[in-house]
């Protein structure tokens, strides 16, 4: 099994790596000519902003730390979580998010790493999943405001088909989320009935019974860390969204940031709402890391922002700081954690417990 999941992550590595490089290349190769290069000799780049955009690519990863930190200390007060406890998992965590659907992988490699540091896995579910909440609240609260703004570009059919997608499976896992809170014990049975369905996966010496009290366990201690959120935990809560907020903006600030780089007018407004129909677009599971796709929906996007002279150098320098630059820190802290890049599976979280 382990070499079973070991294959899956180097093909998805391969594939998100591949898939973004040759869409990248792709795009210059239609974009790039001779006016373009005229007009990077001629233009006084501006490098510092480049300093500026990597500077708050890396801010995210700390802002997404803390966030991490108020969520899981909030759920349990003991053990302790420090900012650079969050800090380390945030990054390690990063690599198999890149490399999968929806950024779906780094959600098994946080919980893992936070039940490493004390918590239980229904906990460290309930911190995670609260992350993925403030996102899901706060992006889709964005998206209103950010088709007003965006509605006098958005010509292209398939961007137009993508956001509704998106928003779609954005709602549905939302009243999924709600109607397991609201239900935990039909939760309950539905993930023993899924585990039974799969039990020829599970290790051998796990018998049913211990894995039925393990799901009854863990589900109970998730309904009780989001109750605490939604309820009792308001002020933790209140200050991890501030935290989302803070870091959807910084991220947001970096393609302007690019743009003045490149002596070209930032487009704040814009490129905020630009942003916001990018997540939506990129947070649907279609390829691993929406490589290929946040590409061409980056170049889809800011085309009608900036013109089609400088949309390739522009998609190329924005995926490297965004997208590029997470798969190597995330790689490099996922290595210093679990000696490989390639390992790593749910099967670790069972032999935790």
């Amino acid at each position: 099994m382990d070499k079973i999941e070991s294959r899956r992550v180097k093909i998805s590595i391969l594939l998100s790596v591949t898939l973004s490089i040759l869409i990248i290349i792709l795009i210059l190769y239609f974009t790039v000519d001779a006016e373009t290069l005229s007009m990077l000799e001629n233009k006084n780049i501006r490098y510092e902003f480049f300093i500026i955009a990597i500077l708050l690519q890396i801010l995210t990863w700390f802002i997404w730390g803390a966030r991490l930190k108020v969520l899981s200390n909030a759920v349990v007060r003991q053990p302790y979580i420090s900012l650079w406890e969050s800090t380390k998992i945030v990054m390690a965590n990063m690599f198999l998010a890149g490399i999968t659907p929806s950024m779906a992988g780094g959600e098994p490699v946080r919980i893992y790493l936070l039940n490493k540091d004390g918590l239980s896995i229904g906990a460290a579910t309930a911190s995670v999943l609260g992350e993925r909440l403030l996102d899901a609240f706060i992006i889709l609260g964005c998206v209103p405001l950010a088709l007003i703004i965006f509605q006098q570009y958005l010509s292209l059919g398939i961007i137009r088909l993508g956001l509704t997608i998106g928003v779609f499976v954005f709602i549905i896992a939302i009243i999924l989320f709600f109607l397991s809170l609201r239900y935990p014990d039909k939760t309950k049975s539905i993930i023993i009935s899924i585990s039974r369905k799969f039990k020829r996966f599970h290790r051998k010496d796990d018998d049913g019974f211990s894995i039925v009290e393990r799901i009854n366990r863990e589900v109970d201690a998730f309904h009780k860390g989001m109750y605490f959120f939604l309820k009792g935990g308001r002020k933790p809560f209140i200050i991890a969204g501030f935290l989302t907020i803070l870091y959807w903006g910084t991220a947001f600030l970096i393609p302007s940031m690019i743009l003045l780089a490149l002596n070209l007018p930032p487009v704040f407004l814009a490129s905020y709402a630009a942003q916001v129909l990018l997540i939506v677009i990129i947070m649907m599971p279609t390829t691993p890391g929406s490589a290929g796709v946040g590409e061409g929906s980056i170049a889809a996007l800011y085309s009608v922002l900036i013109g089609s002279t400088f949309i390739g150098v522009f998609v190329l320098i924005f995926r490297l700081i965004t997208f590029h630059l997470n798969l190597i820190v995330g790689a490099i802290f996922q290595y210093r954690i679990f000696r490989s890049i390639t390992s790593f599976s749910f099967n670790q979280i069972q032999q935790k417990k």
